[in-house]
């Protein structure tokens, strides 16, 4: 049991907000210290896993989702779904008489349905579409995955039926709709936000048929919401929703112990005996999708010549990097963009030894033999595929110096580094990517590919014709040998080019409380909070 009241715990977190006569009981108040602050809550315009966390897992919902802490696609907003032969054709059943969020700023008029479908997709791949010019960030899901070259169209077939007919066939189609950016959003809230002239609240007052309901964000404090009573899968056993933004790690683990919240998102490796010992909490752990590396921007001479990224990656010590970061059986090195778990990895893939001696050899040859200067960007507090930010660039920036290289540190907020980095300003950049969907086209075109580059996502700024041919070409078999026959060519490719030093693949830890029930962490690394009951 807590040590204190989470009404008591709310107060504390939540400073002067008062608590009305109407608040729900305490017993059902969950707060979550997370890491991060949502970029905002138009999901479709980030990639962040705190901002998925925020909205995609709370607020919205998709036509197929994730059975809870697996990638087994299960109905969503659709009961059910054909798919025809060719590959070439998607028809979707909706689910009937679910109802969008009521708020005081929106009282929706009718049920979700066909409308609200088509709105949420042409919306990112129509040009024309009167919201497609309106968004601030671009649709970088889309983008890099290049949906508007995919989706030939998006028929109507009634009001509880819609059909995606496709330009060529996309084996990762189907788990690709169970993404953030496939979120369904209500039409009818967007019509009425054009005609007001308020379209920016659709990112800052989101309306969606999640479990819970928007209710404030205090920047850089605390986000908050309310069960969804009306939700259609069972209206959650938690009424009130707090993630306390808490980027510390230590702080994460002292509030936990204190009872200042329920759960601690992504406790430090190294913390985590610690957390086991207490009688009072307990800890989850689960092989995840998940992946750390450092983008090399292929945009800055002389980061442009493969040379000296090679030379980057042999003067890495990755080894010890690890284990700074993560301690022994945290995590495994990473030899390419995902997991040796995930099909269509090759096992006879190599990653780049700590060679000082041949990364120095490599520089010359490249005309650098005296060296030059760069940035390393990161970030304050941690997360799960970087617990310490601050030990790991210091790290690489000894490392650097030892061939040459005179590297400055620069540390940014978490939704800046995002920002600046897709705008291409970095040189090397640390950062992680949690796999959407389960599939290996995940981590390779929405980072890797050319649509990628050319939208910013790819922060390495890398365009390989052959590499991108190759994960098209995966794209569209069917057959999951010829896929992984394919993915091998392209990781061989990424190997000899080095666009990334590739870091490591972390397991991921939760921290909770021992009366929190319900709660699994997900191999792509997000969470979600719908079912979690405290005792």
């Amino acid at each position: 049991m807590q040590n204190t009241s989470p009404v008591l715990t709310c107060l504390l977190l939540c400073g002067a907000l008062a608590v009305s006569s109407q608040t729900h009981a305490a017993s059902t108040s969950l707060v979550v210290c997370s890491e991060a602050s949502p970029e905002g809550f138009d999901i479709v315009q980030y990639t962040a896993a705190t901002t998925a966390d925020a909205s995609a897992e709370t607020l919205f919902e998709r036509l197929v989702r994730f059975a809870p802490g697996s990638t087994e696609l299960v109905p969503g907003l659709a009961e059910r779904w054909e798919i025809s032969a060719d590959g070439l054709s998607y028809t979707f059943h909706l689910r009937q008489g679910v109802q969008f969020h009521r708020t005081d700023w929106f009282t929706p008029s009718r049920a979700f349905n066909a409308d609200d479908v088509l709105w949420s997709f042409q919306r990112q791949l129509d040009p024309a579409h009167p919201w497609h010019a309106l968004s601030v960030r671009g649709f970088p899901y889309a983008e890099a995955m290049a949906m508007a070259d995919l989706i030939e169209r998006i028929d109507r077939l009634g009001d509880y039926r819609v059909r995606f007919v496709l330009k060529h066939p996309e084996a990762p189609f189907l788990a690709d709709l169970a993404m953030g950016f496939a979120s369904i959003y209500s039409a009818e809230y967007a019509e009425r936000l054009l005609a007001r002239g308020q379209p920016e609240q659709l990112n800052r007052l989101p309306i969606g048929t999640g479990p819970f309901v928007f209710e404030r964000y205090a920047k850089d404090a605390q986000v908050r919401f309310h069960g969804n009573p009306a939700y259609w899968d069972g209206a959650p056993a938690i009424d009130k929703l707090i993630l306390a933004i808490t980027p510390e790690p230590n702080v994460r683990q002292q509030k936990l112990k204190a009872g200042d919240c329920q759960i601690a998102l992504h406790p430090r490796p190294v913390d985590i005996p610690a957390l086991k010992a207490d009688p009072e909490l307990q800890v989850l752990e689960l092989d995840s999708l998940l992946t750390a590396y450092i983008g090399i921007n292929t945009r800055h001479p002389p980061l442009d010549d493969v040379r000296v990224r090679q030379a980057l990656n042999l003067a890495f010590d990755k080894a010890a990097y690890i284990r700074a970061q993560y301690g022994e059986g945290n995590a495994s090195p990473a030899l390419a963009p995902y997991p040796a778990t995930l099909w269509g990895h090759d096992p006879r893939l190599h990653g780049w030894p700590h060679d000082p001696a041949r990364a120095r050899q490599l520089l010359r040859d490249a005309g650098h033999g005296e060296g030059f200067t760069l940035s390393i960007w990161t970030r304050p507090g941690g997360g799960p595929t970087n617990p310490n930010p601050g030990i790991g660039a210091q790290m690489l920036q000894a490392d650097l110096a030892a061939i040459g290289i005179q590297a400055e540190i620069r540390v940014f907020e978490w939704g800046e580094l995002i920002k600046r980095a897709k705008n291409g300003e970095h040189d090397l950049v640390f950062m992680g990517w949690a796999g959407d969907n389960g599939d290996p086209d995940n981590f390779l075109s929405p980072n890797l590919s050319c649509a990628a580059a050319e939208s910013g996502e790819n922060q390495a700024g890398w365009c390989d014709p052959d590499f991108d041919a190759l994960i098209g070409q995966a794209r569209r078999e069917q057959g999951q040998g010829q896929r992984a026959a394919l993915y091998r060519q392209a990781l061989a490719i990424f190997h000899e080019q080095a666009p990334w030093i590739p870091l490591a693949h972390p397991r991921q830890f939760g921290a909770l409380r021992k009366g929190v029930q319900g709660f699994v962490l997900s191999p792509m690394g997000s969470n979600n909070f719908a079912k979690v009951r405290l005792q």
